[in-house]
């Protein structure tokens, strides 16, 4: 009786796990996976046009916020799981909003943009889509699916509004007061949001303090599904990464003009917005698998094509 109960209560719009959802849905809006990764194209020219660096030069600091992200991650997760993900969420989106709009001081030596992005790659998945993951999945049960993918969809929505506002800006008020624009959408938008809804179910956190659940950390590395996941994960992430984040120079060298680019990002964001709600629907009622080899295998198509 009462696990219906609490399915019951999930599809009911004023369900508190909702409120959840779509405030990390606006956290993950201003994060990592949003707003660097998709303005890192759009920057790309005029970093390397205004300090005349390589654009191999300037896309190495990109790869170096990968990297951190991915050395960071492990250490990110063990906090979460022993923190409220409030109290872990909220200082990373403050060093990230300020370590952003820090890019509007960039001096001509290269050291310094690797710097700030250094920073930046720390603090990365820390505002991004596994940070909130687990306070909005303690909310939820058989409607985890679909909370989820109004998660992700924060960023996809980013997808589609960040890169057309940050080439408008460029264009207007120059790159380096885009940057502080940018920067201070994540401290007005994305801080005060999380401070005030983000937060675990209290009945989970109370079943937490008392209980563990699940694989130990050492058990779940020795399985063959965890070593399928990250090996799919890396692959994917290079092939979809690089492609975005020299999507907009490699059109402009083309003869599309900047706004263009930074629509052809857009476009890809409506389209990951679309996806992402399939998605959840589709979890929701198959075996999730299936599912990803399906959205992996058209990613790849993509990304070939």
């Amino acid at each position: 009786w009462e696990l219906k109960g609490e399915s019951t209560e999930e599809t009911s719009a004023r369900y508190e796990g909702w409120r959840v959802a779509a405030a990390s849905g606006v956290g993950v809006f201003v994060s990592f996976a949003s707003l660097l990764v998709y303005t890192f194209g759009i920057f790309l020219k005029p970093l390397a046009q205004e300090f005349s660096w390589s654009r191999e030069a300037v896309s190495a600091a990109f790869g170096i916020a990968a990297m951190t992200v991915a050395v960071c991650s492990p250490p990110l997760g063990y906090l979460l799981d022993r923190f409220s993900p409030r109290r872990i969420i909220l200082p990373c989106l403050l060093v990230f909003g300020c370590a952003f709009a820090s890019l509007a001081l960039l001096t001509p030596h290269l050291w310094h943009l690797y710097a700030v992005f250094l920073i930046l790659g720390i603090v990365g998945n820390g505002t991004a889509q596994m940070a909130y993951s687990r306070a909005v999945s303690s909310w939820f049960d058989r409607r985890r699916g679909a909370a989820l993918a109004l998660v992700m969809s924060g960023g996809a929505i980013g997808a589609i509004v960040v890169p057309p506002v940050a080439e408008a800006l460029i264009q207007r008020i120059g790159w380096r007061d885009a940057c502080v624009a940018l920067g201070a959408m994540v401290l007005v938008l994305g801080v005060p949001t999380v401070a005030r809804f983000v937060r675990e179910r209290p009945s989970t956190q109370a079943a937490s303090d008392s209980t563990s659940a699940g694989s130990t950390v050492r058990d779940a590395m020795t399985t063959r599904a965890f070593w399928i996941l990250v090996t799919v994960l890396f692959f994917s992430s290079i092939a979809q990464n690089g492609a975005l984040a020299h999507m907009s120079a490699l059109l402009t060298d083309r003869g599309v003009s900047a706004t263009g680019g930074a629509l052809a990002l857009s476009a890809m964001g409506g389209a990951s917005l679309v996806g992402r709600l399939m998605t959840g629907w589709l979890l929701d009622r198959f075996f999730a698998a299936r599912v990803s080899f399906t959205l992996l295998s058209t990613a790849a198509l993509g990304t070939f094509l």
